[in-house]
């Protein structure tokens, strides 16, 4: 029988396995022989809820894999071995011998509060410790899978950077195929929404965490003075409705405004002496906008301008590479903006290929978190180097 999956492996041990086909069954039952050849201990899971519902994924996995401690989350859009795919579903297995790995899941993100949040985390990194001995920036790293809908990415993001103490932390927040209706996460056999999935890892893999965006500010401001902060919702911008104000600034008529022109013009907000973008998600009937990230009254944006997607990547890469000695793989999260852009400049291809022969693995999200941040319009990432460069 033809074989419906594709299988990867890099030098570092982590093997990729994807699939187009709706078969959950039979994508678990590669899983778990690929596990089991690859002696991997844990894998993450990205899936596209338009090929398969979470709960029939978890009960595979399940079934043909009791044993392999996973975690993972619904996209918008997959980043596989093969490049910028939609419609797949794929597993990233972690061999055992060269990483230490532990997760929890956060749930009730809405009712959680920060130290809370924190705590569980602090729990999770004691335990990892007593299993390896002293985490550190230099052996370990964190990431964090957020329901994209929550609201919560900006909190939860604070409360698990304080609970890591100085281990970085990067992840992505789930998507929906931007539907914005519901994301899932799963994690060993539990699939939930409203939470948050937090994974320490140790091991001696050489590995760097980065993040790269390709806008520059410019001198168009648009102050927010009517806003709903807890649906992240702009009404007015400059005193006048908000996507009127928006759509005058970019030079588009309000009736025209779409995702494209949201991922083509994005806006950005100061902090801290760098600009981080605040992605508007989508045109609501009443002309107000609805933001991927929090967006409160006062607050000042400034319109951004894109520069080329393409070489700020291949840049930022070349960057990474020289770190980490050579890369081996990159674990990335991708926001889906940046898709929708590149689709509409035309260079998803380039941006696809870039992906490809960078050994870059993955998924599209409705956020991106970096150290103690939550960002839109950026990628986001952890690159692992040849084994031989950490001997």
């Amino acid at each position: 029988m033809a074989r419906v999956c594709s299988e990867t492996s890099y030098g570092c041990g982590l093997t990729v396995v994807s699939t187009d086909k709706p078969d959950p069954q039979a994508f678990a039952r590669e899983v778990a022989r690929a596990a089991a050849a690859g002696g991997a201990g844990f894998a993450l899971f990205f899936f596209s809820q338009t090929l398969v519902r979470a709960e029939d994924l978890s009960a595979a996995i399940s079934q043909h894999a009791p044993a392999l401690h996973h975690a993972g989350c619904s996209t918008a859009g997959e980043i596989t071995p093969a490049g910028l795919e939609e419609g797949h579903m794929l597993a990233i297995l972690f061999p055992a011998a060269s990483f230490t790995i532990a997760s929890a899941m956060i749930p009730n993100l809405s009712g959680s509060g920060m130290e809370s949040i924190a705590a569980q985390v602090g729990a999770l990194r004691r335990s990892l410790a007593a299993h390896t001995g002293r985490l550190s920036s230099g052996n370990a790293f964190a990431l964090c899978l957020i329901d994209g809908l929550s609201f919560a990415e900006e909190s939860v993001t604070s409360a698990i950077h304080w609970g890591l103490d100085d281990i970085p932390l990067v992840g992505g927040s789930a998507g929906d195929d931007l539907r914005f209706q519901a994301t899932t996460l799963i994690s060993n056999g539990v699939v939930a929404t409203d939470c948050a999935i937090v994974i320490l890892m140790a091991t001696d893999v050489p590995f760097h965490v980065f993040k790269t965006e390709n806008f520059v500010p410019t001198d168009e401001k648009l102050v927010v003075t009517a806003a709903d902060p807890n649906r992240r919702i702009v009404q007015e911008f400059n005193a006048t409705s908000a996507s009127e104000e928006f759509a005058h600034a970019v030079g588009v008529l309000p009736d025209a405004l779409t995702p494209l022109s949201f991922a083509s013009h994005p806006v950005v907000v100061r902090v801290g002496g760098e600009y981080y973008c605040r992605s508007i998600q989508k045109l609501n009937p009443d002309g107000s906008l609805s933001f991927f990230c929090a967006i409160d009254d006062g607050i000042v944006l400034s319109i951004a301008e894109p520069t080329d997607m393409v070489e700020s990547t291949r840049a930022a890469l070349r960057d990474v590479g020289e770190k980490v000695g050579g890369i081996d793989v990159i674990l990335g999260f991708d926001c889906v903006l940046r898709r929708l852009d590149a689709r509409n400049r035309q260079v998803l291809r380039d941006i696809s290929d870039l992906y490809q022969t960078s050994n870059l693995i993955g998924f599209g999200t409705y956020g991106e978190q970096y150290r103690t941040m939550h960002l839109n319009q950026t990628l986001t990432g952890i690159a692992f180097g040849h084994r031989q460069a950490a001997e």
